[in-house]
């Protein structure tokens, strides 16, 4: 583990949280297209999720991709482990595997008793 302050800041969120989205933006306000898209899937699904606007903090936004090894922004962890970004998100909802992949990582779905 490193002493960087931002590596302890994205390390203790992965840890303390089921799901996190770092994102430009908010949920509500999302600051790019990615951001928003992503924000639509896990929305759609059910997944509650905690959120770190990348744009808040410079440190967070450079370290997030030093982290990942994931050069682009928005970036999706579940239970510690890296999803990938935008384009990963939404091959994987669309092709049904985001549901599995969640599923498998007991993450709870609002949007269960509304699959298609």
């Amino acid at each position: 583990m490193t002493d960087n302050p931002a590596t302890k800041a994205i390390q203790e969120s992965v840890d303390s949280h089921d799901v996190v989205l770092f994102m430009k933006g908010t949920p509500v306000f999302p600051q790019c297209g990615f951001s928003s898209t992503v924000v639509q899937i896990l929305t759609h699904l059910g997944v509650q999720f905690k959120s770190v606007n990348v744009l808040d903090n410079d440190m967070v936004r450079e370290g997030i991709k030093e982290f990942s090894d994931w050069p682009t922004i928005p970036q999706l962890y579940v239970k510690g482990e890296f999803v990938g970004g935008c384009d990963i998100v939404r091959e994987m909802f669309e092709q049904g595997e985001l549901r599995d992949f969640l599923a498998e990582h007991e993450i709870s779905l609002a949007a269960d008793a509304a699959a298609e």
